[in-house]
């Protein structure tokens, strides 16, 4: 699977999948989009880093994906 969603399969997901759930941003059904994720961190607005990297951190421990950026981590540390 590529780490593109169509409009419609985007639509189709649960709120739990996102990232950022109540923006349905970050999409992350599977192993390829928390990498993607992962590459697309820096695009987050800054209030919201924390959040969306504690989520990509979850949603790789359950596809058994490594997060290796630096940013992500420090922000997943966060309070």
């Amino acid at each position: 699977m590529s780490d593109r969603i169509s409009y419609k399969e985007k639509e189709e997901l649960p709120d739990s999948v996102f990232g950022l759930p109540e923006r349905r941003e970050y999409p992350m059904p599977d192993a390829a989009h928390v990498r993607a994720a992962e590459a697309y961190f820096r695009y987050c607005p800054e209030e919201l880093k924390p959040k969306l990297a504690k989520a990509i951190l979850k949603r790789a421990k359950q596809f058994g994906v490594d997060i290796e950026s630096p940013t992500v981590l420090s922000y997943a540390s966060e309070a």
